[in-house]
């Protein structure tokens, strides 16, 4: 239901999501965000892993405006878009795995809107209603400004647990080949070994003689 000019302005506090999405082989996965205008949006991706044959990394990822527009592209194995929402809506992110034919891709999300100025605008509109107290304003705007920081420090904070985890995926798939790299590499050098041995032994083979069987010259 849309507000009258009367009612109370809409609520225009920090929102931010991060999570990990599978985008199936040359598969298209989109999402939708809700953000005012005058507002920050973010968006962090980093790829953790890759399934099939190739393995390419590299995802293409994109974010429109509410009327389609292409507000940022990034084809690179982490990226960050940001920007200024010019108008209200929803705003849409795709990734798009067309690199990979024949594998799975698995992509860590961080996204968001935050606004500038919402803290003091807000603290202005508390200024002007003389039934508050001086003490109580100061601790509320005191608290706004607390929780701005807090949702930054969330910010980098899941833009490190993202790094974090694409590593240790990497670190996974470096220990399964080389596990089974050596495996192969050691059933290799057994089955050398026993052909080794076994034609030796062909060439120190010697043959009993009989009357009627006896070497030629």
């Amino acid at each position: 239901m849309l507000a009258s000019p009367g009612d109370e302005p809409l609520f225009r506090g920090s929102d931010q999501y991060d999570f990990s999405i599978v985008v199936p082989a040359s598969g298209l996965q989109c999402l939708w965000h809700f953000a005012h205008q005058s507002g920050r949006f973010y968006f962090n991706y980093e790829v953790q892993w890759v399934t099939g044959i190739g393995k390419d990394r590299h995802i293409s990822a994109t974010v429109n405006s509410p009327r389609g527009l292409i507000l940022g592209s990034s084809q690179e194995v982490r990226g960050q878009i940001n920007f200024h929402t010019q108008e209200t809506g929803f705003y849409q992110i795709c990734l798009n795995n067309f690199h990979n034919r024949f594998g799975n891709m698995q992509v860590f999300l961080n996204f968001g809107v935050y606004y500038d100025g919402y803290e003091e605008m807000q603290q202005q509109k508390d200024e002007e209603r003389k039934h508050l107290n001086d003490t109580l304003a100061t601790i509320e705007a005191s608290t706004v400004k607390v929780q701005s920081y807090v949702f930054h420090m969330w910010r980098y904070y899941n833009f490190a647990r993202m790094r974090k985890g694409a590593d240790f995926y990497l670190l996974l798939s470096n220990y399964s080949y080389v596990t089974w790299w050596s495996a192969a590499q050691s059933l290799v050098i057994v089955a050398a070994g026993y052909l080794q041995l076994h034609f030796l032994k062909r060439l120190f083979h010697t043959r009993s003689t009989t009357d009627t069987n006896k070497p030629r010259c």
